[in-house]
């Protein structure tokens, strides 16, 4: 007889399929058994919400969106053919104030968004499950104990009541769509308490490179031993206080890296009972800290002892009507979001949380996260127990979800809530109160202290908001229409919002989506974000600097030729976020990393997103993707120091790269030119004078000014010394970019070598070349192409897809190139 200890596997039924649907006035119903014969139901479906369910039945429109928070809403499902007896009925996320009955039974109430219930149902074949969602409206009416500020961003002042998301609350920011519904998965399962439950892991690495597992579960009808193994060490688990609790030490484990500084190396965490193995999750090993510095004002965050430039984005969400969680939809995201080099994501407190799926696939590509609780703006009622006690739930729920996430890299107590008391004048003793000093940060290191917990999104400074000392939203550049010097002049130590631009799609998503006269048409101007209350947008911004940058008057470009105001449009901002980055990631730099605002638009228009609302890059995206390169070469203007060269290996190998500078006028004549081999450590980071390359004076940066200047235009290419091949370009423009303008001649060939590939060569300097291939992905865009180069770029479509074909078009070419 087969003596080894076995467990009753559980089964978990996904409710996803049959759901309908109904809109009543608020309070119509008090319970399931109100529903009327004449009720309009529709097809739904779950995890979704109310606008996702309008929409797919063309009752809703995103674009232009009708108010919901002023309605029930109710869900039914009829679950039949389940075995009679109890089972589990878990909900992981409910927005937000719901009712759930069971057979017309009441068997929760929920009031949270951000909190995943588990109840005990009876099951007999034939059963009845319906859900009503509150309306919002009469909650966010209440008064509750009186605000120290009112922020002017969110409306209205009721939000600071409920725990739910502020998406769809901010006027100028996003659409009026409320989030309500089903928002994350239902499921029943039977014989759950087989499964292991309140699990808890912790994963550490020491500073020597050994890595420790510290495990406990809760396991019904485990009997005889049970081991616990991971990366090849295997120990002993015991049952202590009706937990199952083991330890593992693993010597010289490899560790976890974001992905710009090494491998994100993950392993396995499996339980063995009786010769069976379940895996109870993965995990990696890693030590995050975060140095302030000698003075304490600084902020650097540190991934195994290493310093980490940290760039990335603030990420929105995967769509903005259903909210949605699962790894289908995160996944072409967060590829193109490592494909940009991008090593860090913030989930602002002004979103909603991300789910297991999210977090898995950040661990898997290396990518860190910055988890702000979501808190935002507001002064919370902190003195209301009720309130404290579902912030604690919710806050515990997350991190113990979180507790494998190798990526989870730090909390944050919330968003511009000292800022925004700050900016009213109050005193610090308003706003850094209990819920940043005491319940937040409390509950963080009891559940997870080996992470960094920052009080608010921005903090320490003498301003909350001052640049110069701890974390800071960086808008001088931007918003605040500073000159690009700003971006030094400032001290930036970190920030975790920057560069905010109304970033203009792709042609094709606007001739698509969004078919109108850019600017004049007032559906253009309403996909622009605003401040509320401000009497200028985002584009407003991005003109400013597309007259300092181009010399062009943007309003004068707009009405004489769109198509030119347009390209220069979705050019500039690339440009300015590449100048920014440059300055900022150099060897001397104050600045420890910075996320731009904000990953992915809401709608198809010219939003924040560096991805637009379809999912396809913008130009942005992938002047970030250069200017995030885990090797790269940047230059600065030093004035009358000249033009500096800042080479920077952040990767864990050394490399042989070749240096190569050349000063060139009329876009094409090599003024001066100079090359260096260079042996570079790993994590190295190098300046060098341009000069030092040319063996005697040359004004590169156009500061002397004896006469008339000599070049345009200042080329750096790093090479690798082995393959030959171009890692990356940098440029100066010593007149402006204006002065580099003149007429050139592209030619373009295709190749097909296990794939296809695009070779385009110039004759002359041309800025923001842009190639449009229907059918296909560039592998690099809008960039600019230098003479003496020919730029292999690969191009990746379907399979079986036809040769591609398209244009080569530039602002400085009369005409497109066809290939």
């Amino acid at each position: 007889m087969d003596t080894r200890p076995r467990i009753e596997a559980s089964v978990s039924r996904n409710l996803t399929d049959g759901w309908t649907m109904a809109l009543t006035p608020s309070g119509a119903w008090t319970n399931p058994s109100g529903r009327t014969a004449d009720v309009e139901l529709i097809d739904a479906v779950v995890p979704g919400t109310v606008a996702g369910a309008l929409e797919r039945a063309r009752k809703f429109d995103r674009a232009a969106p009708r108010p919901l928070n002023h309605l029930d809403a109710w869900y039914f499902l009829d679950v039949n053919d389940e075995p009679n007896g109890p089972a589990l009925l878990r909900l992981e996320g409910l927005a937000t104030v719901a009712e759930v009955y069971w057979n017309d039974e009441q068997v929760l109430t929920a009031e949270s968004m951000f909190l995943a219930h588990d109840v005990t149902v009876t099951c007999n074949g034939a059963d009845r499950l319906a859900i009503c969602f509150r309306a919002l409206a009469p909650h966010l009416e209440k008064r509750g104990p009186r605000a120290r500020w009112r922020p002017q961003m969110i409306t209205p002042q009721g939000l600071r009541l409920v725990r739910t998301s502020l998406l769809g609350y901010m006027p100028g920011w996003c659409p009026e769509i409320h989030p309500v519904g089903p928002f994350r998965p239902i499921r029943l399962v039977r014989n759950a308490e087989h499964d292991p439950s309140d699990l808890r892991l912790s994963a550490t690495l020491d500073e020597d490179g050994t890595g420790h597992l510290d495990v406990s579960f809760s396991l019904f009808g485990a009997t005889g031993p049970i081991a616990l193994t991971c990366a090849g060490q295997t120990g002993p688990l015991e049952l202590v206080d009706g937990a199952y609790r083991g330890s593992i030490t693993l010597p010289g484990v490899e560790p976890w890296w974001p992905h710009t500084h090494g491998r994100p190396v993950l392993h396995d965490i499996e339980i063995v009972i009786g010769g069976e193995r379940r895996l109870l999750g993965r995990t990696g090993f890693r030590r995050v800290s975060i140095d302030r510095g000698a003075d304490g004002r600084d902020f650097a965050v540190h991934i195994n002892g290493e310093p980490i430039f940290c760039r990335g984005a603030v990420w929105t969400n995967a769509d903005i009507v259903d909210l949605p969680g699962e790894r289908a939809a995160y996944e072409p995201l967060l590829r193109l979001a490592a494909e940009a080099g991008m090593n860090m994501l913030r989930i602002g407190g002004t979103m909603t949380y991300e789910t297991e799926a999210f977090f898995r696939l950040c661990d898997e590509l290396g990518i860190l996260v910055w988890q702000d609780f979501m808190f935002a703006n507001f002064d919370y009622p902190v003195s209301d127990p009720g309130f404290v006690s579902l912030v604690q739930q919710e806050i515990t729920q997350l991190l113990r979800a979180r507790r494998a996430s190798p990526s989870l890299a730090i909390l944050c107590g919330g968003s511009e809530m000292f800022q925004q008391a700050a900016m009213l004048g109050l005193p610090e003793t308003a706003w850094n109160g209990r819920l940043t000093q005491e319940i937040l940060p409390s509950i963080a290191a009891a559940e997870r202290p080996d992470l960094p917990f920052v009080e608010n999104s921005p903090s320490g400074g003498a301003m909350p908001f001052s640049p110069n000392a701890g974390v800071t939203h960086y808008y001088g550049v931007g918003a605040y229409c500073r000159p690009l010097e700003d971006a030094r002049r400032a001290n930036v130590r970190f920030a975790a919002e920057s560069l905010a631009f109304a970033n203009v799609p792709e042609q094709e998503t606007l001739d698509t989506h969004l078919p109108v006269p850019a600017v004049l048409d007032p559906r253009w101007k309403a996909r622009v974000p605003r401040d509320r209350g401000a009497s200028w947008d985002f584009e407003d911004i991005r003109d400013h600097y597309l007259s300092d940058l181009y010399a062009v008057d943007p309003s004068r470009l707009r009405r004489e030729d769109p198509a030119r105001y347009l390209d220069l449009s979705r050019a500039v901002s690339g440009e300015v976020a590449e100048a920014v980055f440059a300055e900022w990631r150099r060897p001397g730099s104050t600045c420890n990393g910075a996320l731009v605002w904000t990953f992915m638009d809401l709608l198809p228009g010219a939003g924040w997103g560096l991805i637009d609302a379809t999912g396809k890059p913008k130009p942005i995206w992938h002047a970030l993707r250069r200017a995030f390169r885990p090797v790269h070469i940047a230059l600065s203007d030093e004035g009358t120091n000249g033009l500096d060269i800042h080479v920077i290996n952040e990767t864990p190998f050394d490399r042989h790269v070749s240096l190569e500078v050349s000063c060139l006028r009329d876009g094409r004549v090599p003024v001066v030119a100079g090359n260096r081999e260079l042996a570079l450590s790993a994590r190295e980071s190098r300046t060098i004078a341009a000069t030092d390359l040319f063996g005697a004076f040359f004004d590169t940066t156009y500061a002397f000014r004896f006469g008339p200047p000599a070049h345009e235009v200042t080329v750096a290419r790093l090479r690798d010394c082995d393959t030959r091949e171009v890692i990356h370009e940098a440029f100066h423009f010593p007149q402006g970019r204006s002065a580099v303008f003149a007429a050139a001649t592209i030619t373009a060939g295709l190749e097909q070598s296990e794939g296809w590939s695009l070779l385009v060569s110039t004759d002359r300097f041309v800025q923001s070349v842009n190639v449009v291939a229907e059918g296909y992905v560039v592998s690099d865009n809008w960039f600019h192409l230098a003479p003496g180069e020919i730029r292999k770029l690969s191009l990746s479509g379907a399979e079986n897809a036809p040769a591609p074909s398209g244009e080569i078009r530039a602002p400085a070419l009369a005409s497109p190139v066809n290939f």
